[in-house]
């Protein structure tokens, strides 16, 4: 797997907040098997079980706990392990708890991001910075067009605005930064050195390993390894959906690009799925069913819980032309990669053995996402020079 993006991640210092979650295990596993020195930075997993756990990682990188709300202990961790490049995924991440608890999600998602940035401010080690959010920061116009990243940032629920303001905490972080080592500026009281940073927004992702609550597929595989129903709650809602593996790729392309021009990419980026047209809810319902092959749905008959913007959809040109990236897998193959992945997990609670972990099951589906994207002749996957 090394010659992916040129090997350039081979020996790097990366960390990774949010590295107990989803997305942030996944990424922690292919970074793993890039050869990087990967330190993480999250609380505990926040589902039980969690592809964290599942992949025993906590034995196979530096991992600390802490809470990205708690600058000092945050500004140690990342002072001590001197990483050289920053992910942040750690975030408050699903709608219908951001109604739940607006305050913890507002400081979650908002105040930990310029925590991040300050604990960076003072970390000399560090060159470039992926700050995650969403597709989900822009204001809802209506449109059934993908939303382009000069697009008006909104939000009318919790999570949507508090991730809106964290990219604006991200642009003014850079803005001020560009601004302290701009030609014949002496304003460098804001940092002791230069570093890119830049955002990144991507669709509703789908993978193995996401166990949390209110999420369509996690609560699909549920039902079905039960054997009961599923309940949907919005069947025709549109949503741009992509395996993980999509953005995180996106994110990788990214980190490089932020080394080697830190001017050219220190910007915000969307990372979309390949789909122009429509696919909803129901679509995804039926086709994980048909992979798993059996089990049914029903639309869910408890009354709506909080605003759902009906049709969301995301451009990805900016990415396609100036990082060459784009994604590999059609929704289809995203969701029978996704219900694979859940069957090995099936397979492994019947085997019943704990020395068993999942850290095998995913760097293989990480590599089948490579050998595709290879054989599609996608620039980071052809080994060589990243271009």
């Amino acid at each position: 797997m090394h010659t992916q993006f040129g090997d350039q991640f081979r020996n790097k210092r990366v960390l990774i907040t949010g590295h107990t979650g989803f997305k942030g295990s996944w990424l922690s596993v292919w970074l793993k098997e890039l050869g990087a020195e990967v330190i993480g930075y999250s609380l505990d997993p926040p589902t039980e079980p969690s592809n964290f756990r599942l992949c025993k990682l906590d034995q196979k990188l530096a991992s600390h706990c802490g809470d990205v709300r708690d600058v000092a202990n945050l500004t140690q961790v990342i002072s001590s392990s001197k990483p050289e490049i920053v992910f942040h995924l750690a975030a408050q991440p699903i709608v219908l708890d951001s109604y739940r608890m607006p305050k913890d999600t507002f400081e979650t998602n908002v105040m930990g991001t310029v925590n991040l940035l300050e604990a960076v401010r003072h970390t000399k080690s560090v060159r470039a910075v992926v700050a995650v959010t969403t597709d989900k920061v822009y204001a809802d116009q209506g449109w059934y067009w993908g939303y382009r990243e000069n697009d008006r940032l909104g939000g009318f629920d919790p999570y949507s605005s508090s991730k809106a303001m964290a990219e604006l905490a991200v642009s003014s972080y850079r803005s001020t930064w560009q601004e302290s080592w701009s030609e014949n500026s002496d304003r460098v009281t804001f940092s002791n050195h230069p570093v890119a940073i830049a955002s990144a927004r991507a669709g509703n992702v789908i993978g193995g390993g996401d166990f949390a609550r209110f999420r369509l597929l996690p609560d699909c595989m549920r039902a079905c390894m039960d054997e009961q129903p599923i309940q949907v709650r919005r069947p025709d809602s549109i949503r741009p959906w992509q395996h993980l593996l999509e953005p995180l790729s996106g994110y990788l392309c990214l980190a490089l690009k932020l080394l080697e021009e830190p001017e050219g990419y220190s910007e915000s980026w969307n990372f979309g799925p390949a789909e122009r047209e429509p696919v909803s809810s129901r679509s995804v319902i039926e086709k994980a069913l048909k992979y798993w092959g059996s089990g049914r749905y029903e639309t869910s008959s408890q009354p709506e819980d909080g605003h759902e913007t009906p049709v969301l959809r995301i451009n990805w040109d900016k990415a396609a032309y100036r990082l060459s990236w784009s994604p590999v897998y059609n929704w289809e193959k995203a969701i029978e990669e996704t219900v694979t992945w859940w069957k090995h997990y099936q397979a492994m609670l019947e085997k019943g053995d704990d020395s068993d972990d999942m850290y095998r099951v995913c760097a293989d589906h990480i590599q089948e996402y490579v050998d595709c994207a290879r054989d599609q002749g996608i620039g980071w996957a052809s080994g060589g020079s990243f271009q």
